[in-house]
């Protein structure tokens, strides 16, 4: 937007999630005339009072097939109520499907239909071609295509974040320097991946749909569908990333049994027949079936055939389930490897340490770490060594819980307040040369015959009248009752 209005008296600003405020908010403090956001940062800076939108004249909805169902609708129905309902609404999107069509009517006011290619089909100018592959060949097929045909700048496209990840790895093992990108990656994570694939650094961008629609690359090459996706829009905006501003372009789909269906909607979808070229060494083995596809915690059809029963879909996510509980686990456990590597590293570069300060000599054992503090003469308290256990006082054989002959228990008076019982304690003997016992407590004090003396002040109450008499009921610390 930038470049198209550089010769404009027009000012612009992007907001999205992900990255601080406050470079946003001070951009939009000096006013602007285009604001480029996303949703939900957008409403947030309108909550917290840095946004104001009753002025806006144009509001532009792109890719708004997605924005409108059900991931953002309620945010956009949030943006419609804060702009003037006497406005321009505009809506870009290389699919529109008719539910989406009945919602846009809904929200818009008489809206003008705009087509400039016919609905739902791929720029001529990408060529698109089908492999059959068996379904444990997809990445040694994906590493042959791409040395085979030396490409250096391939945007590969799985169904999962977790095949995204698993993709990139396979490939910069086999030495095809690859980065994935999916919605679990940090906002700076993004940025560097798509910085070194636009420079040339990474050759192959492995991505979710997340890369589908918004990315723009300048005269990207290729576009490979590892996995082919089951809802047929988003196949045109995968290979709507190459072919762009009249250049040409290549997308490769790998097609197991497991998706020959959903390869089939596509064609139907987009109104073409799309050549298929054959690896023989890359071909299902003799006897492979299609199988249900696990995505997350739910499982989908894609063959050609009609789907099995609910006993397979169900056998067939149990198996997925348990499959990712398994590597979360084997995840956590690597981490945890990690994390105890450190300190153990860590603590043998301290005794090597150690051992270098001493002349080479190991510390004694008693020497490690801190030594015992020193007590108020500045000596050292040592501890007296402990006995063998040998020699204490054998004090019979304990009793088994079961047993019919352990004597039975009587319940005490207290029994319902429980097993705890505080013992009395001893009265300690005054310190001699008149000096307060460090040892002594409160409860000491009560037992020596402090409740005999008569205390003074306290709001001007009386003691006891008897000396040695028992207490007073009624006495508080603010003086006797009824007095």
């Amino acid at each position: 937007m930038r470049n198209y209005g550089k010769h404009l008296s027009l000012t612009s600003a992007v907001v999205f999630g992900g990255v601080g405020m406050n470079p946003q908010i001070n951009a939009m403090k000096k006013g602007v005339d285009i604001l480029v956001a996303t949703p939900g940062r957008l409403l947030d800076l309108q909550q917290q009072g840095f946004l104001d939108l009753s002025q806006v004249q144009i509001l532009v909805l792109d890719e708004a097939d997605r924005m409108l169902d059900m991931g953002f609708i309620h945010d956009v129905k949030k943006v419609l109520a804060l702009v003037p309902k006497d406005k321009q609404s505009l809506l870009f999107s290389a699919t529109f499907s008719d539910e989406i069509r009945d919602l846009a009517n809904n929200l818009l006011k008489d809206p003008q239909h705009i087509q400039v290619t016919p609905r739902n089909t791929t720029v001529q100018r990408i060529t698109q071609v089908i492999h059959p592959v068996g379904r444990g060949k997809k990445k040694a097929l994906l590493v042959h295509i791409i040395n085979q045909h030396n490409w250096s700048q391939v945007l590969v496209f799985t169904r999962t974040k977790f095949g995204a990840n698993n993709v990139a790895e396979y490939l910069t093992k086999n030495g095809i320097q690859a980065m994935a990108l999916h919605g679990n990656k940090s906002q700076g994570a993004r940025t560097q991946a798509l910085a070194g694939f636009k420079s040339g650094e990474i050759r192959a961008l492995v991505a979710t749909d997340i890369a589908a629609r918004g990315i723009d690359i300048d005269e990207l090459p290729h576009v490979v569908n590892y996995e082919i996706p089951n809802v047929s829009e988003d196949y045109v905006h995968r290979i709507g990333r190459t072919g762009r501003a009249g250049k040409s372009g290549e997308a490769v789909n790998l097609v197991s049994l497991d998706e020959e269906g959903f390869m089939m909607d596509i064609e139907r979808f987009t109104k073409q027949q799309i050549p298929v070229q054959i690896f023989p060494e890359f071909m299902p083995e003799p006897g492979e079936k299609a199988e249900p596809i696990a995505m997350g915690r739910q499982t989908i059809w894609g063959g050609a055939g009609k789907p099995p029963s609910r006993e397979v879909m169900a056998a067939a996510a149990k198996a997925a389930r348990q499959e990712m509980v398994q590597r979360i686990r084997e995840k956590k456990g690597n981490e945890g490897q990690g994390r105890q590597r450190g300190p153990r590293a860590q603590d043998g570069e301290a005794q090597g340490e150690g051992q270098a300060r001493s002349g080479g000599q190991p510390r004694p054992q008693g020497a490690q770490g801190k030594g015992p503090r020193p007590q108020g003469n500045g000596q050292q308290r040592q501890r007296p060594p402990r006995g063998d256990r040998s020699d204490r006082p054998d004090r019979g054989p304990r009793m088994e819980r079961d047993g019919e002959d352990r004597p039975e228990r009587q319940p005490g008076p207290n029994a319902h307040l429980g097993s705890l019982r505080i013992r009395d304690p001893k009265p300690r003997v005054g310190n001699p040369g008149g000096q307060p016992d460090p040892l002594r407590t409160s409860i000491d004090a009560m037992r020596t015959g402090n409740r005999n003396k008569k205390r003074g002040g306290g709001g001007g109450g009386r003691g006891n009248k008897e000396a040695g008499g028992p207490a007073d009921p009624l006495r508080t610390s603010f003086g006797r009752i009824g007095h």
